[in-house]
């Protein structure tokens, strides 16, 4: 298997494959200087060399390309330029946006293709395990079945995602982790409103939140979702919304999520609680 990419993607997908006995063939880079300096720190680790494309042997059945969104389709289009006596007979892309048609130069060339997303967040200084975790499959048949078998290797579980539910999927997942982490970044502003610092809030933030996930995860939300819309007690979210008019965008957050909750969860008093939520967005429209 040849990666094609070092990023953040690729430094966590290259050893979990190496790991579960996938040769890594090449880790294919742009040849600027930090693109090749990430790859050849990526190479040491996974036992292989870094190259450009160029210099590429393309000595792998499967190639992973691992680049930013904006970069699949033309980076695919030079890599099918090179595949005349190569071996390649597989080929994913893992953008979570967009379907395997951004290979399409590598399927005109005759190689199967699929988009293969793992539902997991790749940062620098993090491990993540991938066992259970969901990998979205878009493509030709043959590629898809490669995938699964890789996807199982690597301890993940595989679903079929149709292309046209690619936007949407990647919103929800885009809410999952990113989103969820402004989400978090407002709660140490609103802690700020108590004279907490920041790292006071994360801190003592961080016992309530594991604890509502895991309720979540064994009860379901309804089951999880408590506080004072539980209890339908309008008087107490009527002092939220004064105090944090001070803080717009905090509010904001606020807001938006008490109305989910109204929608979604169980709650009391709605009436009187939805009221309340209309007047703030009254309010900050004018």
């Amino acid at each position: 298997m040849a990666m094609v990419g070092a990023g953040s993607l690729a430094s966590f997908l290259a050893p979990a494959l190496a790991h579960v006995g996938y040769r890594i063939t090449e880790i294919i880079a742009k040849p600027r200087r930090q693109s090749l300096k990430r790859a050849h720190r990526l190479a040491r680790r996974v036992g292989t060399q870094a190259v450009t494309l160029r210099a590429a042997e393309l000595d792998a059945s499967v190639l992973w390309f691992a680049v930013p969104d904006r970069e699949i389709r033309v980076a695919a289009a030079q890599m099918a330029e090179r595949l005349r006596s190569s071996k390649v007979r597989f080929a994913f892309h893992s953008s979570g946006a967009l379907g395997s048609k951004e290979l399409n130069a590598l399927r005109a060339a005759g190689v199967a293709v699929a988009s293969v997303h793992p539902l997991m967040t790749f940062v620098p200084g993090a491990r993540p395990s991938l066992a259970g975790v969901p990998f979205a499959l878009e493509g030709d048949a043959a590629a898809v079945k490669m995938a699964r078998r890789i996807v199982r290797d690597l301890g993940g579980e595989s679903f079929l995602l149709p292309a046209r539910h690619k936007a949407a999927y990647h919103a929800w997942a885009t809410m999952t982790s990113p989103l969820l982490v402004a989400y978090l970044v407002t709660l140490e502003e609103a802690a700020r409103g108590a004279g907490l610092t920041r790292e006071d809030a994360r801190r003592m933030s961080l016992p309530i939140t594991r604890q509502t996930l895991e309720n979540y995860a064994r009860l379901g939300p309804g089951d999880s979702f408590s506080g004072p819309f539980v209890r339908g007690d309008a008087a107490t979210v009527s002092k939220h919304l004064a105090l944090l008019k001070r803080n717009p965008r905090t509010r904001a957050v606020y807001v938006a999520l008490a109305r989910a909750a109204l929608a979604w969860l169980p709650a009391r008093n709605r009436k009187e609680l939805q009221r309340l939520l209309e007047e703030q967005l009254s309010s900050a429209g004018h």
